[in-house]
């Protein structure tokens, strides 16, 4: 008995440290070549109406907490039905075909629109880490096939979006269904709003406690800042002039006083209602 239990503390502690390995080195942005590509003489749109009428039933936008708020509980089976039919719609699309801005908009609604349907597709679940083997989470998982190409989550972000278009305003508009992540927007993302919904998704950000926070007058940031420093100007004064960009007036005014060290921490609670 004293055997099996010591092997079960070891084995704990070995998926523990992978764990903790994995959450802390995060995916580098190495494009996919096979997406890489445009017809910018293509002025056709993409529809993502179903998708806009799913957040309009599903997503608290109001959210007291400043957290938006997505109602996995009580998706009606016609709206999976939706949801489904709305990624296999995509799923059908080249993007290649289209133009730079109306695939970028694509990227992100697929993005999100996948995340969404794993939580449904598990829930109940406690947090989208609980997908997976030994919290790892699903990031890894191939889930949709497309013109031959198998891809997770993390090829989406970080095989198409980081590399092709260099925006770290990607890290506000991909949603990982968590409270500390950036809030899932209200809106479809599309080639006409994206540069207001990833500004506007930059300073809710931010400004909001999960984002940037004092505490014992030490500089507290989400991880997002720590896993993608290199995307957030590769230093730590980086992000600060990267946060000075979006701060309101007080925050800002704290921002450039502070010389410390920074820390960060990170919410992986469910963003549900």
């Amino acid at each position: 008995m004293q055997h099996k239990n010591r092997l079960q503390t070891i084995v704990g502690t070995l998926i523990l440290f992978l764990g903790y390995g994995i959450l802390s080195a995060a995916p580098q942005a190495e494009l996919i070549p096979f997406w890489n590509k445009s017809n910018e003489a293509n002025r056709a749109t993409i529809d993502h109406r179903v998708w806009q009428r799913l957040l309009d039933r599903y997503l608290d936008a109001n959210h007291p907490s400043g957290v938006n708020r997505f109602d996995y509980a009580n998706l009606k089976a016609n709206d999976k039905r939706q949801l489904k039919g709305y990624l296999n719609y995509l799923m059908k699309r080249d993007p290649r075909a289209y133009s730079k801005a109306e695939q970028k908009a694509y990227w992100i609604n697929l993005y999100n629109a996948l995340t969404v349907h794993l939580i449904v597709k598990h829930y109940p679940v406690k947090s989208i880490k609980k997908i997976g083997w030994f919290g790892f989470g699903p990031w890894d998982k191939k889930l949709v096939t497309m013109k031959g190409q198998k891809l997770s989550l993390n090829n989406i972000e970080h095989g198409i979006l980081r590399p092709i278009w260099r925006d770290n305003r990607i890290h506000y508009a991909v949603n990982c269904a968590s409270l500390g992540c950036p809030n899932l927007a209200e809106k479809a993302y599309t080639a006409a709003n994206t540069e207001k919904l990833l500004e506007a998704g930059a300073k809710a950000y931010v400004n909001h406690r999960r984002g940037v926070r004092f505490k014992n007058g030490k500089l507290l940031v989400s991880s997002i800042y720590h896993w993608y420093k290199v995307d957030f100007g590769g230093s730590d004064r980086g992000v600060i002039r990267h946060l000075l960009r979006y701060a309101d007036p007080h925050l800002a005014k704290r921002l450039r006083a502070y010389r410390g060290s920074i820390d960060h921490d990170y919410d992986w609670r469910l963003n549900e209602f």
